[in-house]
């Protein structure tokens, strides 16, 4: 899994690299055909958002969170992610 990450207003340090992947590397254990991701943190005034673009075999799944700290917005921004993961799993599985 290929993870694009592109920092707008916002200088995206070696911390937050590291904290993204570790967070995205878990996103494989719901689901493997995850091919790349595209991860976009802003700054917006006093709101640090994030969010992601997952490109998976069976089309795109995309969420965006924000909170006052960019960290707890990439841990919301992954649970939204697991979220619809298994859904999309869920709707794969049904058919």
């Amino acid at each position: 899994m290929q993870i694009n990450l592109i920092g707008h207003h916002v200088e995206v340090t070696d911390s937050m690299r590291d904290y993204v992947h570790t967070k995205f590397e878990k996103l494989e254990r719901f689901f493997d055909k995850i091919n790349n991701v595209q991860v976009i943190l802003t700054v917006e005034k006093l709101q640090q958002v994030a969010e992601a673009t997952l490109h998976i075999n069976q089309g795109e799944i995309h969420a965006k969170s924000d909170s006052e700290d960019m960290y707890a917005a990439i841990d919301s921004l992954t649970d939204k992610l697991v979220r619809q993961l298994n859904k999309h799993k869920d709707k794969l599985n049904s058919r």
